[in-house]
């Protein structure tokens, strides 16, 4: 296998024409021959630069709405040719094909077709089907060919035959190979993703994922491991989206907390009022509403002060200077928003090691999609929880029904639990969150936990009593026993919310009952591990 290849012939024919012009006039003053199709072909020759149609060396035209133009041996025996090979070399020979030593292809946009919607028939036609077969036969022959599937790669082509004189080096030509596999593996994913929803088929029998790298980190959750950020694809508003205006690049952990907090503030429209969620290791410390977006952050920060320290602040409304103000007050590693004014960022600026994040828009919690989690030979895959209960739908099962302000409360807490690792307990008060209790075994445990922390906060505070006493509290799934529901009566909430479906509900709410509690059920649980 030869080091160095030279480029003499190369094919060019790409759906996203950036950067083309430049490229082919690079190549031609080095004196490649060109060869292209349809609108690349097209481009090129508006653009002055000599160009063969793949049409003149096939024979044959485009047809079939250009479905066929280079499946045929002229093209894929240029590709696949090994120059090293006699009998190879008599075949080329023998049938006039002349060698291709360059294959420059972008894929027709199904991704971004999908992406906006398009009905099913214009999905299927933007199903490229020569590209990545070219790509494929390109890059098994690395050997002879580069093989390039991405517009950034053009400049480092470029870089390659200027330092080795109009030849690329084996460890490049490899390397772009990798690039052009990982690209149809990726493309191929999207098509069979798409197509499983497109018949309802949510375990079709071989599923497939891919992404685009979008950061090397510097370490994935501790510094021995490497990790790596890619993105979807999906234009989902959140931390893979977001435009980042200051601070040092964020760390493995900090992408997952960010997306744990602006997946737990979208929960809360931005019509409805000023939110904000406050995040510490996936976990809300803090989660609030407020008249103000300021008066929001400081009754989430009110929740756990302590925690909150080198936490995560999410938004969904624009961050005002007023509220940035009140959060330079302590050290926080990220804020993320839908947009900030450039009052904010001005104050933030002081502070370097702070990022903040813009999004554009809020994530629609109720959009559908999947979530995907590895184990030890597999994968777990699972619809997005995009579960939502409305207030008629809860099921009163107590003598006392809720009031008005503490069903308010119920629903917000219900929102919040669904952001919690189970088990999960919520103790919500006037609209923001004084207790939360996350990732134990036991329920109990958590609505001790959860207690202990809201009384903590309380003394901290100079309250005169647990900011629990009065408050609603939300289990993210049923009470086996009666005894996690007494801890939470013992702390002081007057009204729970819960999926119900304990072989003792009857157990707990005579419990509840019992104890002057008033308690709804939602027939759903929010789970999260």
């Amino acid at each position: 296998m030869p080091n160095l290849a030279p480029l003499t012939r190369a094919l060019l024919s790409v759906s996203d024409k950036t950067g083309l012009v430049d490229l082919a006039r690079a190549l031609a003053d080095r004196g490649v021959e060109l060869l292209s199709t349809g609108g690349s072909a097209r481009t090129l020759r508006e653009a002055g630069l000599p160009v063969k149609d793949v049409a003149e060396i096939t024979g044959f035209p485009e047809m079939m709405d250009g479905r066929v133009k280079t499946l045929h041996p002229m093209v894929h025996g240029g590709l696949l040719a090994l120059r090293d090979n006699d009998a190879h070399v008599a075949a080329m020979e023998e049938h006039g094909i002349g060698p291709i030593d360059l294959l420059v292809v972008n894929l027709y946009p199904f991704e971004e077709t999908v992406a906006k919607g398009a009905d099913y028939d214009t999905c299927i036609e933007n199903i490229d089907i020569g590209g990545p077969a070219m790509i494929r036969a390109a890059a098994k022959n690395h050997a002879f060919v580069s093989t390039v599937t991405d517009v950034e790669d053009y400049q480092p082509l470029l870089a390659e035959l200027e330092t080795h004189g109009g030849q690329t080096t084996l460890a490049f030509r490899q390397h772009l190979a990798q690039r052009a596999y990982a690209r149809t593996a990726a493309y191929d994913a999207a098509v069979s993703t798409w197509f499983a929803g497109a018949l309802d088929d949510p375990a079709p029998r071989r599923r497939a994922f891919a992404g685009t790298l979008a950061q090397t980190l510097r370490y994935g959750e501790n510094p021995h491991q490497s990790a790596s950020f890619y993105t979807d694809g999906t234009d989902r508003p959140g931390v893979a989206t977001a435009k980042q205006h200051q601070g040092k690049e964020l760390s493995y952990n900090n992408i997952n907390d960010t997306d744990a907090a602006f997946e737990l503030v979208s929960e809360f429209l931005p019509a409805d009022g000023p939110a904000c969620a406050i995040i510490k290791h996936a976990n809300p410390c803090g989660v609030a509403r407020g008249a103000t977006l300021k008066e929001a952050y400081a009754k989430a920060f009110d929740c756990d002060r302590t925690s909150a320290f080198g936490g995560i602040v999410a938004l969904n409304q624009p961050l005002d200077a007023q509220t940035a103000e009140e959060i330079t007050q302590i050290f926080t590693e990220v804020v993320i928003a839908p947009s900030a004014s450039d009052e904010a960022r001005a104050l933030f600026a002081a502070k370097r090691n702070l990022r903040l994040l813009t999004t554009g828009a809020m994530a629609d919690p109720r959009a559908p999609g999947l979530t995907f989690r590895q184990v030890s030979g597999g994968f777990l895959v699972q619809d997005k929880d995009n579960g939502h209960v409305a207030p008629d739908e809860l099921r009163v099962v107590t003598k006392r029904a809720p009031t008005d302000r503490e069903l308010a409360d119920l629903l917000f807490a219900w929102k919040v639990a669904k952001h919690v690792k189970s088990n999960a307990i919520v103790y919500v008060k006037d609209g923001a969150t004084v207790g939360v209790g996350a990732g134990q075994m036991s329920r109990v445990d958590s609505a001790n936990i959860a207690a202990i922390k809201a009384a903590r906060m309380g003394e901290a505070l100079g309250l005169p009593e647990s900011p629990a006493k009065g408050s609603v509290v939300a289990s993210d799934a049923f009470f086996p026993f009666a005894d996690g529901l007494m801890e939470a009566a013992a702390a002081g909430a007057t009204a729970v919310i819960q999926p119900g479906g304990s072989m003792r509900d009857d157990e707990v709410i005579a419990a509840a009952d019992a104890a002057g509690l008033a308690m709804v059920l939602t027939g759903m649980r929010h789970f999260r591990h």
